[in-house]
């Protein structure tokens, strides 16, 4: 008779502890697939919004038209545009308290943008060390159960007289399920990890260059009001 070797009759006939790390496996993979299809979306919608507030900043609207506009829409607002508000916001503190020195004036700007520059990217980067981690481990966990299930195997078969390769074949097999699965968790998690580290690092050099950008518009307008003084 032939024997049965789909993965589900492997799995329910294989040692408890191949199929603990399966089912850890399987529930790793599981939280790795909703990490990357939440991490696509919102990378989404951060390239959407910064997409929008730069042709709005860019379309010849005033600062401040744009600071109402981002203090009002602040919760449904993109990296760039909260950024732009940071900045904005410090420098008009500034200006209230009459100081009106432009290298103080940068400053406070530069340091606002900096720090919110920051936090938004540590949102943006959230996730990426799950993906890491599930990408580098998952393969050995896998190891681990087919090691142990191997062993399981041979030790099952220690006391017959008569080995043949259709007695080893089902221990070894139900134990190899284990590295598949753990490969299964974690190719997709290193090609995400490293498609998303792209993705980050363009939306960083983005968010740097605007930052630039718009304080050497806030140095023109320091110097130009310095002047009219």
């Amino acid at each position: 008779m032939t024997q049965d070797f789909s993965i589900v009759h492997l799995l329910l006939n294989a040692s408890w502890v191949v199929q603990a790390v399966v089912l850890l496996l399987m529930g790793v993979s599981i939280t790795s697939w909703t990490a990357i299809f939440r991490k696509l979306i919102s990378l989404k919608r951060v390239h959407a919004l910064n997409d929008e507030f730069e042709r709005e900043f860019w379309s010849g609207t005033s600062l401040n038209e744009l600071f109402a506009s981002a203090a009002k829409n602040a919760k449904l607002s993109g990296p760039m545009e909260r950024i732009f508000a940071s900045g904005m916001r410090e420098y008009q503190k500034l200006r209230e308290r009459r100081i009106n020195d432009s290298s103080a004036l940068m400053d406070g700007a530069r340091r606002a943008m900096r720090a919110s520059y920051q936090r938004e990217m540590d949102a943006i980067e959230s996730n990426l060390s799950l993906l890491a981690s599930v990408g580098s481990v998952s393969p050995y966990v896998g190891l681990f159960g087919t090691v142990w299930g191997i062993m399981h195997a041979f030790t099952g078969l220690a006391g017959m007289q008569q080995v043949t390769l259709a007695k080893v074949a089902p221990g070894i097999a139900e134990a190899l399920v284990a590295t598949a699965i753990g490969l299964f968790a974690a190719i997709p998690a290193v090609l995400a990890y490293n498609r998303f580290s792209r993705d980050i690092d363009r939306v960083s050099i983005k968010l740097e260059t605007f930052i630039e950008e718009f304080s050497n518009i806030l140095q023109r307008n320091v110097s130009a009001t310095t002047l009219a003084h």
